[in-house]
């Protein structure tokens, strides 16, 4: 048998009336049917024959935004109706739900002669159909009910569930390519969310596999523990309560255990970890490194200058906390060009001041996926001599910037001759692809990414930054959502068989 194909929401569940006529969808509702929109589920709104004229019209603008269908549960000869709509709805051995809040016996007959289930949300139990339905108390568990029943009726197929946990904005970025599907990928996936608005024990006793974004649930660090992860992070109370559980289900694979990943939350770390990386190097000859770095814990330290030396640092100079994610000023830096700049200098202490490397503008973002490394070239910062012609315009003060938001990406002519495509063209794809295996083997990581530049003159591989379960975005859904689905899957095999 089929897993479930289709779910069809009965309007009474999802919509709010607030008077005059106006209609709304509760936050609840809204975070389910974006969820739906990407599941690879048929979804439908359906309606009874006493719906008002004015909800009947949201409710089709709202199933419109979604590309759901919606359909009239009375009338034989309205288009869209009910009757003419039921048989298009799966083919053999699949399942579709009705989903609703009000029982209703003759409808329910219907449905089940044409093989639909049915899930009751917030209804008393208490009728002869009783052991004929699925009951759950709330909208939040219909994602992991559908998935549940999904893996239950496939047993000739095994399916593996996974549960994921991050912030919205990047699990719709995951979704919206496709990569959250409800129905069984071809490697045997199922992905449901876990949320914090249940009790999260019985939750995690339904999937195999947890895919989280840690970082995304972190609410403050304390710098003084930079060197002694986990201590001094300090998690939301659902991620706690994660941790706990987890803890009380061993047979649940944790991807990737947090222990591994604590390095990645350091830069002080991430640069002693790529400094192991100019072993791959040959002949003595330089090709593949870490950008010279210092870490400092003030910067009015008499002996900095002394120190900039010994580090191999010379201006321009780019200025980074040592707390790399997870916290809101972490992305917060600065290019500075004189020592003099290092006065009342707003980034985050202690700091690593980090290598400004002439990388003609284009930098490559690798993204290791289980066994698959793919890349791609994106514009980047400009050379520092357009930096420090633009630091003069504004009194030859520092550059303060945040990556994620304001980062001073090139423009026009600050480009080097032949902009990115040219810069591929020296991109030593095999040195990088033995960098990002030999990461993948000392990080004990599935799905992490690193960005690479190239030095102008030396062509030298300096390697800048490292990150936990990146979007992948530059590469094509076609290429990275299945080899994703594949790192999942082969991990989960690896810790099994271990």
């Amino acid at each position: 048998m089929g897993g479930v194909r289709g779910v069809l929401l009965d309007e009474s569940l999802l919509f709010s009336d607030a008077g005059s006529g106006n209609f709304y969808l509760p936050p609840g509702s809204a975070t389910l049917l974006r969820r739906l929109q990407y599941s690879k589920l048929r979804v439908g709104f359906c309606y009874q024959k006493d719906l008002s004229p004015q909800k009947e019209i949201f409710l089709k603008q709202t199933a419109g935004s979604y590309s759901f269908d919606c359909i009239s549960l009375h009338g034989s000869h309205a288009r869209n109706s009910f009757n003419e709509s039921l048989p298009d709805w799966h083919a053999a051995g699949e399942i579709c739900f009705y989903v609703t809040s009000r029982k209703d016996e003759t409808l329910f007959c219907k449905l089940q002669n044409h093989g639909w289930r049915i899930i009751c949300i917030g209804v008393e139990r208490g009728g002869t159909m009783d052991k004929e339905l699925l009951f759950i108390d709330k909208l939040e568990e219909l994602p992991i009910t559908i998935c549940s029943f999904s893996k239950k009726v496939m047993r000739c197929t095994p399916v593996l569930m996974v549960g994921y946990v991050m912030k919205p904005s990047r699990e719709e970025d995951f979704a919206k390519r496709g990569a959250f599907p409800m129905y069984p990928t071809q490697n045997g996936l199922l992905f449901v969310p876990l949320t914090f608005e249940l009790p999260l024990a019985p939750q995690i006793q339904e999937v195999d596999v947890i895919l989280h974004k840690a970082t995304d649930e972190i609410l403050s660090i304390e710098p003084d523990y930079c060197l002694d992860f986990p201590k001094g992070i300090y998690f939301s109370r659902g991620m706690q309560e994660l941790e706990r559980s987890i803890q009380d289900h061993p047979n649940c694979c944790l991807m990737d255990p947090l222990d591994n990943i604590y390095p990645l939350l350091d830069r002080h770390k991430i640069q002693q970890i790529l400094l192991g990386l100019q072993d791959l190097n040959v002949n003595d000859r330089c090709r593949l490194r870490a950008p010279h770095f210092l870490k400092v814990d003030i910067f009015h330290d008499p002996s900095l200058r002394d120190r900039l030396l010994e580090a191999n640092l010379s201006f321009p100079i780019i200025v980074k906390p040592q707390i790399a994610c997870g916290v809101a000023d972490a992305h917060n830096m600065a290019l500075v060009f004189k020592f003099e700049d290092f006065v009342d200098l707003p980034v985050p202490l202690p700091a690593i001041l980090q290598e400004y490397v002439d990388h003609g503008s284009s930098i490559f973002k690798f993204y290791v996926l289980g066994d698959k490394v793919f890349h791609a070239v994106k514009k980047s910062m400009p050379n520092a001599s357009f930096l420090l012609s633009a630091s003069e315009k504004k009194g030859s003060a520092p550059i303060i910037f945040n990556s994620l938001k304001s980062l001073p990406v090139a423009t026009g002519d600050q480009f080097s001759a032949g902009g990115p495509k040219a810069a591929k063209l020296s991109l030593d794809v095999e040195l990088v692809n033995k960098a990002a295996k030999q990461l993948r083997r000392q990080l004990g990581l599935t799905i992490f990414g690193f960005d690479v530049v190239i030095q102008e003159v030396s062509g030298d591989h300096v390697i800048v930054d490292l990150n936990y379960l990146p979007t992948f975005k530059e590469v094509p859904d076609s290429d990275a959502v299945p080899a994703f689905w594949d790192a999942i899957k082969s991990t989960y095999n690896l810790r099994k068989a271990n």
